[in-house]
């Protein structure tokens, strides 16, 4: 994804909450839930009852599809 608005790395294993995610993903946050209620975005995961965080694998493959995307456009 080229136009990323984040200059930090990403990391190559662990978990990214929404803020993180969003800063790599510049949409809402209703937008990004509406994503992943579509299957547009991977689900998060659960770390804790009141706690959700993605999987940075996840997000890596979601940057590599939108870059696939991208190249085919």
């Amino acid at each position: 994804m080229s136009n990323r608005t984040d200059t930090t790395p990403l990391p190559e294993t662990g978990f990214l909450r929404l803020p993180d995610v969003l800063r790599l993903f510049p949409v809402s946050k209703s937008s990004w839930w509406r994503g992943v209620k579509a299957g547009i975005y991977p689900r998060p995961v659960k770390l804790s009852p009141n706690v959700s965080a993605w999987r940075v694998r996840d997000i890596h493959a979601l940057i590599e599809r939108v870059e696939a995307e991208g190249a085919t456009r």
